[in-house]
């Protein structure tokens, strides 16, 4: 014989509650993803896939007097000397202050600017790809509504819309922004996606070694 069913408000509320939590946590869950530091950076490009032309034989490597890389792309304790943990988006280069910084790719200069962490920077579109240069010697100033980074003792200046060649001297390295010490930050983004600099610099060495090109270093 069947047995009577019997219904419980209380277990029909409990049961809504906890439909209500899954979803609102599935929700919140969601939404701490699009907005992690890892959303949107692309770590493996496939750098010998996206080379400008399909070749990396034209791009220069950026900067002069090379010492050592100081830090990597990814996350790291922040540079001001607390624990907190901060995602770093460029490779660091260390070199004497004054060295010449060097254009990685033929392009048209996109922003200048000296008010912020990056200090005195330069941007540069190539096709699809963006390069970042921090932390450079000079200022930003502007005459008849042009913009421009100038430093005068380097023998410099770099106007927004100006169109630079591979390997051209478009600053120096300095200590503008928010730096422990002389060096370049180098920051690269394709298709507005982060990209890990020590990725396309291996597939350039790989391929210029090979080619008997010297405009890079390991």
């Amino acid at each position: 014989m069947p047995q009577p069913q019997f219904h419980h408000p209380q277990r029909k509320q409990e049961n809504k509650m906890r439909r209500f939590l899954f979803w609102g946590l599935s929700f919140i869950g969601a939404f701490v993803l699009a907005i992690s530091p890892l959303s949107g950076l692309a770590t493996e490009p496939a750098p010998t896939k996206v080379a400008v032309g399909g070749s990396w034989r034209g791009a220069s490597f950026p900067v002069e007097n090379f010492i050592t890389y100081t830090s990597p792309f990814g996350y790291r304790r922040s540079s001001d000397g607390g624990y907190r943990q901060e995602f770093h988006r460029g490779l660091d280069m260390a070199a004497p202050q004054g060295s010449y910084i060097r254009n990685w790719w033929t392009g048209r200069v996109v922003e200048v600017s000296d008010n912020t962490a990056c200090g005195t920077s330069v941007v540069v579109q190539s096709g699809e790809w963006e390069h970042i240069y921090c932390h450079m010697e000079g200022r930003v100033e502007s005459a008849n509504g042009q913009r421009y980074m100038i430093d005068r003792a380097g023998g410099v200046q770099i106007f927004e819309g100006q169109t630079v060649s591979a390997g051209m001297r478009i600053g120096r390295v300095g200590m503008t922004g928010r730096t422990t010490g002389p060096h370049l930050h180098w920051g690269l983004k394709y298709n507005s996606q982060w990209v890990d600099p020590a990725l396309v610099l291996r597939a350039m060495y790989s391929e210029q070694t090979g080619s008997g090109s010297v405009s890079v270093r390991p």
